[in-house]
């Protein structure tokens, strides 16, 4: 995904919306599948309540300078843009993941949380150019 940087402004902090779109989708298509290949079905239900749970849990707070997830009000990780060499977004129209690369680690996070929110913030405050020229 080719990005450009935005004009908006946006403040020094900004969280994320929750969006519940995966986790209601795989529950919903485990029916049918489990219709057809009942453990498939069970374990992609599993998986889609799963991932509502952490919709609810999981939030992601983007600053100036470093990306924090938090499990309810608690911070449990913060990934500063200055250690990114790149990140995307995969499966445009429908958004599913969201992958960054830093230094020694690569992440990928289901998208349950407002993906167009997602991608401003991502071009505002680390750049594909800025994280590519690192």
């Amino acid at each position: 995904m080719t990005t450009t940087p935005t004009s908006i402004q946006l403040p020094a902090s900004v969280e994320l919306a929750p969006k519940y779109t995966i986790p209601i989708v795989l529950m919903a298509v485990s029916l049918p599948i489990a219709a057809l290949q009942l453990w498939v079905g069970v374990a992609t239900g599993i998986f889609g309540l799963f991932l509502a749970i952490q919709t609810t849990i999981i939030k992601l707070e983007f600053t100036t300078t470093t990306l924090n997830v938090y499990r309810s009000s608690t911070l449990i990780r913060t990934f500063p843009y200055s250690e990114w060499e790149n990140w995307q977004i995969f499966w445009q129209p429908f958004p599913i993941l969201f992958y960054f690369k830093e230094v020694n680690s690569i992440h990928f996070l289901p998208i349950i949380f407002d993906s167009r929110m997602l991608l401003t913030c991502l071009e505002y405050y680390r750049p594909q150019s800025q994280a590519e020229t690192n």
